[in-house]
């Protein structure tokens, strides 16, 4: 992966993650299956993490009543949101980018793990910082 790339070190890692849980689980357990042999993987490799954050919604001088839950953050500066879906659609992708504009940070990874073959994008959104 270039070194260019935001996170490139901590995102191949994750994404090696994702293949070990895909090639030892398969395709077609719920999410909650998936998330939890993450968390299981990340605790093994001493990685940082956070399950289920909260995040907030500003709204002018407000915030509102609606929170976000992102899946994980990783690295303490990327979302990670755990789908079991046939294919990836783009309220998926708006969840992602919502988490992140959110959160201020500027990566997100979308991962579907009931497909034959891994499904995964990595979402970058500049803006936030």
């Amino acid at each position: 992966m270039p070194e260019e790339y935001l996170n490139a070190k901590e995102t191949y890692q994750i994404i090696g993650i994702f293949f070990d849980v895909h090639k030892n689980l398969g395709k077609g357990f719920s999410e909650i299956v998936y998330k939890d042999a993450l968390e299981y993987e990340f605790q093994s490799l001493n990685i940082p993490y956070e399950r289920e954050k909260e995040y907030c919604v500003n709204y002018k001088d407000t915030v509102l009543k609606h929170k976000f839950y992102a899946d994980f953050v990783v690295f303490d500066s990327i979302i990670l949101e755990v789908k079991s879906t046939d294919c990836f659609n783009n309220n998926h992708y708006n969840q992602c980018l919502n988490y992140l504009k959110v959160s201020g940070n500027e990566l997100a990874l979308l991962v579907n793990f009931n497909t034959i073959s891994l499904e995964y994008k990595r979402i970058v959104c500049s803006n936030n910082k």
